[in-house]
């Protein structure tokens, strides 16, 4: 077969772009939000200035901007305000502390359920919080065994991309084929229709995860080694209706999985009982604990206990169960009111609406012996952990007579967690069974979250990610250039040239391929919109089913693992685990080829080529 001759110009020019736009997106030096708008720019005023037409009549230049519409782009930003309240709502957090549990007794068999866990969640969630939420489980992993966490965090990191293939909502990449390939006339696909190929590659990508790729990654020193959070000393008021009121504190360590420490045991106004662990806990008495804020939080949250006095927990003032409740971190400076003096001296929760928590002294533990926080004595330098309502921090930081570190946090709403699993659920089997596309059943269930207070629409606002917006845009865009023009027809009429004679699976094989090196070094979203119109055309050409050659596109679009620009969650697991760009290399590219040949022989048996 003959290669095509030179497309028309606006075709060329549009292929001319396409290039220019994928140096653009891999440069780091560039903002890809700025990439994006100059790539939306030079597409409508070059059409502005030089109209094009075809069969189709006039392609008005403001079609370009059609991307901000389209459903692709709602569903994919529906569904991360969605993600957004399992984080706000700590819904994921109980699958966290299970990991950390069973780590302890069987190691090689928890990072095999702990890559598992990532591939399922991540073929309904999305990747990022997923990779938050396990780093620092494999890292204090690494930490308790004396061992690097290089051979943790980037089979982990893999992992969620590999679970991500499974359902049309897996990625936003997913998301932007299936409707693409619905724009140009296919039948739409349903959330689990590639599920049977993606989870046949993916047992083989998993088991190479598991039992490969920790012996092969180089070992690295992690670059969070030496961030670890302050550790503060608090007191756990046992109430009544907490879990440790009449157990012995061997039980009561126990269920936080072993990780609190007691260093003493206050009961009543004088009394002290040392930490032996058939000491029986009754209420009233005041454990105290030292560690992080978020390990001092979880604490409260599993023992159903307080770290503040029953009395302190809410009023008019003081409402300590608000929403939109944060920890932040105080130092009292030199000239500070705090300095020299205690809380109750200075009437702190009364003058601040705030309540202190727990106090870090560097390189000593306070010794609070029986009189409580509100009574020590702060020096210089001390870090106060301190809980209240957004709005009561912010005031306080505007006071500037106390100095706030930048390490504020919002308190997840745990309360509401089942909710927020519920309605997640819900958004999934919507659009499972076909009652509703995706874009309704997310932009559905991210009103849920806001109205049934899982989120704020602060909180929506921060799960919206300026370039995951401008780039499935800016791709839709060039994917509209390319169909209307004719361009995507002329790279399919030159990729059936140069494989002229082939068979259709070598056909299928070879796109696939195509589509995984150009994911590795342009972002997969471009990718994707660029590949699957030329996977239809292709079809079309040999006058077969295109199902296959969209899904083969898909799936060499999400093969993101040989570089860590690939990948946002690549970024991630190479900043904490101090990964160098070949490890990835080395890692990933045997990762894709696996990926590849598995696809390649499974799609061909599965469509019957």
């Amino acid at each position: 077969m003959p290669f095509p001759d030179l497309p028309n110009g606006h075709a060329l020019f549009v292929l001319l772009l396409t290039v220019f736009a994928l140096y653009l997106f891999r440069r780091d030096d560039i903002p890809l939000e700025t990439s994006c708008v100059v790539v939306l720019l030079v597409l409508t005023m070059g059409f502005t200035f030089a109209p094009f037409h075809n069969f189709n009549g006039h392609l008005e230049p403001m079609q370009f901007f059609s991307g901000f519409g389209h459903e692709a782009l709602v569903a994919v930003c529906a569904l991360m305000v969605a993600g957004q309240g399992l984080v706000r709502t700590g819904a994921l957090e109980p699958i966290g502390r299970f990991l950390a549990r069973i780590w302890k007794t069987a190691p090689l068999f928890s990072l095999l359920l702990t890559l598992l866990i990532a591939g399922v969640l991540s073929a309904f969630v999305n990747n990022t919080p997923i990779v938050v939420l396990l780093l620092p489980i494999l890292m204090s992993v690494a930490v308790r065994s004396n061992r690097s966490p290089s051979g943790l965090l980037l089979p982990m990191g893999f992992a969620t991309i590999v679970g991500g293939m499974a359902t049309t909502i897996g990625t936003s990449t997913n998301l932007l084929v299936v409707s693409v390939a619905a724009d140009l006339g296919l039948e739409r696909f349903g959330m689990f229709d590639f599920m049977l190929p993606a989870a046949m590659a993916g047992a083989i990508a998993i088991i190479y995860l598991w039992l490969v790729a920790p012996k092969i990654t180089p070992e690295r020193q992690a670059l969070m080694k030496n961030t670890s959070p302050r550790i503060f000393t608090a007191q756990l008021h046992i109430n009544e209706d907490s879990f440790a009121d009449g157990k012995p504190l061997a039980e009561v360590i126990g269920k936080t999985d072993g990780m609190m420490k007691v260093t003493r045991i206050h009961r009543g106004s004088d009394a002290t009982i040392m930490p032996m662990p058939d000491a029986i806990i009754r209420a009233g008495d005041k454990l105290r604990v030292t560690d992080s804020p978020e390990r001092l939080k979880e604490y409260e949250q599993v023992l159903g206990a307080r770290l503040y006095k029953s009395g302190q927990e809410v009023n008019d003032d003081h409402p300590l169960t608000a929403e939109n409740q944060q920890l932040s971190e105080l130092v009292v400076t030199p000239g500070s009111p705090l300095a020299g003096r205690s809380l109750k001296d200075v009437s702190f929760m009364n003058q601040y609406g705030l309540v202190a928590i727990a106090l870090h002294r560097a390189d000593r533990v306070v010794d609070m012996h029986n009189k409580g926080l509100g009574k020590v004595t702060l020096h210089v330098g001390d870090v106060l952990l301190v809980q209240g309502g957004q709005s009561e921090i912010a005031e306080f930081k505007k006071r500037g007579d106390i100095l706030v570190l930048d390490a504020t946090t919002d308190l997840p709403r745990s309360h509401r967690a089942p909710r927020a699993l519920f309605i997640m659920g819900l958004v999934i089997l919507l659009a499972a069974v076909g009652l509703l596309p995706i874009a309704v059943s997310a932009l559905g269930g991210a009103l849920l979250m806001i109205l049934t207070h899982c989120i704020t629409w602060r909180d929506a606002m921060n799960a919206l990610s300026a370039p995951v917006v401008l780039i499935v845009a800016a791709s839709l865009a060039l994917g509209i250039g390319m169909t209307e023009t004719g361009a995507a027809e002329y790279l399919a009429q030159a990729f059936v040239s140069v494989l002229h004679g082939a068979p259709p699976a070598v056909l299928l094989s070879g796109l696939m391929l195509l589509l995984a090196i150009l994911t590795n070094v342009v972002s997969n979203n471009a990718a994707a919109v660029i590949g699957t119109p030329i996977a239809v055309s292709v079809a079309t050409q040999l006058n077969l089913p295109p199902e296959p050659f969209v899904i083969a596109v898909l799936f060499g679009a999400n093969m993101s693992f040989a570089t860590p620009m690939a990948y946002k969650t690549n970024l991630l697991v190479m900043n904490a685990g101090g990964y160098k760009f070949s490890d990835f290399v080395k890692v990933g590219v045997p990762l894709v080829v696996l990926m590849w040949i598995s696809l390649s022989i499974i799609l061909p048996i599965l469509y019957d080529f």
